[in-house]
């Protein structure tokens, strides 16, 4: 079967969950799940993700250049001149009509082919400071879909960001109740979320200890915590409530727009889906951005919402007073709410499902 579009990226959820929602946008317009092919890393989250999808895929085998002296930057050229070679053969083979590329090394493959194969390319970009790989795919690109109306890349069209439907979806006061039984949490606890990425964080771990210490005793707290799979090993232990806190320690969380129902709190970090779902749902949040993110690009992702009121920026030098901000907004139900709807507010540019209508647009008849 020949395809309409070939999504790529990935390597971490961030760049996954994009390219997923780009490919849901696709098929809500009528286009088959079948003609929508996902390309990104053998070594990524998407191994996990995608085959639970209706969505071929193909995975290159490909590595991300360390911006430090780094071994694997060895490697770097060798495989993605072999990966290009790859994704050349296969868009022979479907025949896409248009190359959508959500960013980051593994969508390197799929935007040299088509480059090559003279296939039109939309970019994108959802952090407020592209990346590095989307700034140069953006160059020969047909068209660039931004989230953000300051955006410095080329023939730009502001279409929010791309979320998937199943967040967009979320009712928070609507699903409260089955999302909590979803995730044996009680219904009346006040509840925090704390995620760290698909990685985990270390930065964030450490301050739920801190969380842990203070409120042991509180009996009317619960904690769900994204640990990372690296972390889980050293983990606290988890607590059934019984005496004092709720704590769930997890892995990796599977099902965000649960967590987005459920919890009264969210702490997680600035990447940019976190930054236009906390948007879209309208969650309270705390959000610490990571320090060593590229250009310091999550810190511009989160003052997005913090300049509006829409989220609490935490610096990474400042984490220690998480209990404390916990502590406020807890206390603070009118607070959380204004949170809440300055949030909805700024999301509203991502529910307007223009994303899929620009790339049938550049697509080739």
């Amino acid at each position: 079967m020949s395809a309409f579009a070939v999504v790529a990226g990935g390597g971490t959820a961030g760049h996954v969950l994009p390219a997923l929602a780009v490919a849901e946008a696709l098929v809500a317009r009528g286009h088959d799940p079948q003609a929508i092919h996902y390309t990104g890393a053998r070594r990524g989250i998407e191994t996990r993700l995608l085959p639970d999808t209706p969505f071929p895929h193909t995975f290159f085998d490909v590595v991300g250049f360390q911006r430090r002296l780094d071994r694997r930057n060895v490697s770097f050229l060798p495989k993605l001149l072999r990966a290009r070679r790859l994704a050349i053969d296969l868009f022979r083979q479907i025949r896409p009509k248009v190359v959508v590329s959500v960013g980051g090394y593994a969508s390197m493959p799929a935007v040299l082919a088509a480059r090559r194969l003279a296939i039109p390319i939309v970019v994108v970009s959802f952090d407020r400071t592209p990346g590095r790989a989307s700034a140069f795919t953006a160059r020969r690109a047909a068209a660039c879909a931004v989230a953000f109306p300051d955006s410095p890349l080329p023939r730009a069209t502001v279409t929010g960001a791309p979320v998937r439907q199943a967040v967009l979806d979320v009712d928070r006061d609507r699903d409260r109740h089955v999302a909590r039984a979803a995730l044996g949490l009680p219904p009346d606890r006040f509840v925090v979320a704390v995620m760290g990425g698909s990685q985990g964080s270390g930065v964030l771990n450490e301050a739920v200890a801190r969380l842990l210490d203070r409120f042991a005793a509180d009996g009317g707290l619960a904690i769900r915590h994204a640990v990372g799979e690296r972390f889980l090993a050293d983990a606290a232990p988890a607590r059934d409530g019984g005496d004092g806190v709720l704590y769930q320690p997890i892995g990796y969380e599977s099902d965000m727009p649960l967590v987005y129902a459920a919890a009264d709190l969210l702490v997680g970090r600035g990447g940019a889906s976190t930054v236009h779902e906390v948007a879209v749902t309208g969650i309270p949040a705390v959000l610490v951005p990571w320090a060593g993110a590229a250009e310091d690009h999550q810190t511009d992702n989160v003052r997005w919402l913090a300049d509006d009121g829409a989220a609490v920026l935490v610096t990474e030098s400042e984490v220690a007073s998480l209990p404390d901000v916990v502590a406020r907004l807890r206390a603070d139900p009118a607070e959380r709410e204004r949170l809440s709807a300055n949030a909805r507010l700024l999301g509203a540019v991502n529910r307007r499902g223009t994303l899929a209508q620009l790339v049938e647009s550049v697509a080739v008849a």
